[in-house]
């Protein structure tokens, strides 16, 4: 079966400590904390994160993936493809097929057997944003982050790991389940799901052990996640498998990041797996999903270059509960009084897109100058039509100067504008994100991000912002 070279998981900067729930509304709340997702991220901009951290780790002789499947239950566009905004902002060739797979947390399982299987190399990107209305368990439990997998198809690339064997019972009930038009899910009576689920996964899991010629004790590694918390741990408990192979779910960090939550998952086990170890992913979602993969020799020398273990250190679990209310769209702040912004229109758009969303500069071929935005004259030398592109979306760079101007409109006061130097040369001005306003300097570094700068009239304006280079060690040592 197919072969996957690549992977990464993205998880966002902002934390929120589920003891600020209770401080607030004395009710919910709970231990540790959960990703959030920033005013200026949603489902598709965290799945460009993950794709461009995931693209990273190809082998340099490899082109890139022919096809991508974008899975999420909460897509930023209905209509629209939302996968075709990550193709764009990938700099992908027109001829990649993009397609999004929304709607239902098991699209993320839905995508992954789809890259697996296809001939070509595929990427998979799963990606979700959840939360629940204020003080309920969806909140507290709940969290953000993306997850992106590239397979192989025919090349000759290394293989990290090979999917050996998968299986899946489906099943038509209610357990969970949210109306297009409605922010927030409804969950029925957790006894009746816990006991629908267990018949399935019980036989998901054991048609694909049967598959690959494997038992229960032959597992080094399990995940095992999904919609229902109850039913995932009584599988846990019941499946004949080591409690010292389950794998960390992330609940007290993270939270469960729905769509994601399994590729975030694996993604860590990769991070530290030894080669020709046995990872069994269990989904549970309107039935039972089930993947084996084999770790290969490879994996030690093809892990991703951002481990999962070093997001959640880097970081900031200083977000306040109303900050995060205001950001999830369940307070109104009064906003500054401005103009509201306008949306970005189409025909420029697509026009610049290379600039807009690949964030793709010239150099002058004549006098090596680099221009931001691109241009066809060169401002130093004059020569006209003498320009190559490069692509600027991975290249580090340093504060020249930067403002903190708490006027200007932004959902998350105070705006903080910065001039930046490109490592190569080019300036740019452009929005600083991720970043607490006392702890900007002149000299600092950064590096490029794709994200949602404002939503006017039903459109997301996306483009690209710096964040803080931030490096933290990850935490522990590899897997046995």
């Amino acid at each position: 079966m197919g072969g996957l070279i690549a992977y990464a998981a993205y998880i966002p900067y902002n934390r929120l400590k589920r003891g600020e729930i209770a401080a607030v509304l004395q009710a919910g709340g709970g231990r540790g904390t959960r990703s959030v997702a920033s005013y200026d991220e949603n489902t598709t901009s965290m799945g460009v994160e993950a794709a461009r951290m995931a693209l990273r780790g190809l082998p340099g002789a490899l082109s890139m993936p022919q096809r991508i499947y974008f899975a999420t239950a909460a897509p930023a566009y209905l209509d629209k493809t939302n996968a075709a905004t990550i193709q764009a902002a990938l700099d992908m060739s027109d001829a990649v097929l993009a397609v999004d797979m929304a709607g239902a947390v098991r699209s993320g399982v839905g995508a992954l057997l789809a890259a697996q299987d296809a001939a070509v190399p595929t990427m998979a990107v799963l990606s979700d944003v959840r939360f629940g209305l204020p003080g309920g368990a969806d909140e507290r439990d709940g969290g953000d982050g993306a997850a992106a997998f590239v397979f192989g198809g025919n090349t000759a690339a290394p293989v990290i790991a090979e999917v050996i064997a998968h299986a899946s019972t489906t099943a038509e009930f209610l357990d969970r389940w949210r109306l297009p038009s409605d922010p927030t899910s409804r969950v029925w009576e957790e006894r009746f799901g816990e006991h629908v689920y267990g018949p399935l996964a019980v036989a998901a899991f054991g048609s694909a052990l049967q598959q690959s010629g494997l038992t229960p004790e032959r597992v080094d590694h399990l995940i095992v996640t999904g919609v229902h918390a109850r039913a995932a741990r009584q599988f846990t408990a019941t499946c004949g498998v080591s409690a010292k192979a389950v794998a960390d779910d992330f609940s007290a960090t993270l939270g469960n990041t729905g769509t994601a939550h399994a590729g975030i998952m694996l993604a860590d086990l990769l991070d530290r797996a030894a080669p020709d170890r046995i990872i069994a992913m269990v989904v549970l979602a309107d039935g039972a999903s089930v993947l084996i993969l084999r770790t290969t020799k490879a994996v030690a020398e093809h892990r991703g270059n951002t481990p999962v273990a070093a997001q959640i250190v880097a970081g900031n679990d200083g977000l306040s509960y109303a900050t995060f209310l205001s950001w999830r769209g369940l307070l109104d702040r009064e906003p500054p009084r401005r103009p509201d912004p306008q949306p970005p229109s189409a025909p420029p758009a697509y026009r610049r897109e290379d600039w807009k969303f690949a964030f793709v500069a010239s150099r002058c071929e004549a006098c090596g100058t680099r221009h931001l935005p691109p241009d066809r004259v060169c401002v130093r030398c004059h020569a006209v039509d003498q320009m190559t592109r490069e692509r600027l979306a991975d290249v580090p760079a340093t504060i020249a100067t930067f403002t903190v101007d708490r006027l200007a409109y932004t959902p998350s006061p105070p705006l903080i504008a910065a001039v930046i130097d490109f490592d190569g040369g080019g300036r740019f001005r452009c929005q600083l994100t991720d970043v607490n306003p006392a702890e900007v300097a002149i000299g600092g570094r950064v590096e490029m991000t794709f994200r949602k700068v404002v939503t006017a009239d039903g459109i997301h304006n996306y483009f690209w912002k710096a964040r803080p280079i931030r490096q933290a060690a990850a935490p522990g040592g590899g897997l046995t």
